[in-house]
């Protein structure tokens, strides 16, 4: 079985900034995600440079970047994850949601 896609969103802001998500379904857990979900979440400029990121790249397990620096994530749950992601969003966005 392969990973499939389980969830996908991409938005550009009124202002030309990106937010997008892409959660894939992992055929099994492994060591480096025992959640078995692998995912990418960013929002940024429009010339591509990261204001938040959340992502699970292999090598470096579940983290997240605010501006330039990168930290360790506790992953606890799809809807936390999420909504830890859209609140560090809203915060880079002044508050603002859209």
């Amino acid at each position: 079985m392969a990973a499939r896609l389980y969830y996908h969103a991409k938005e550009v802001y009124p202002d030309g900034y990106v937010l997008e998500i892409v959660i894939w379904q992992l055929p099994r857990p492994t060591p480096e995600r025992p959640h078995a979900l692998k995912y990418r979440m960013h929002y940024g400029r429009p010339d591509g440079t990261c204001i938040v990121r959340y992502d699970n790249e292999a090598g470096k397990g579940d983290h997240r970047h605010i501006g330039r620096r990168e930290e360790p994530y506790a992953f606890r749950d799809i809807e936390t994850l999420l909504d830890d992601f859209f609140n560090d969003v809203s915060r880079a966005r002044g508050g603002s949601h859209g």
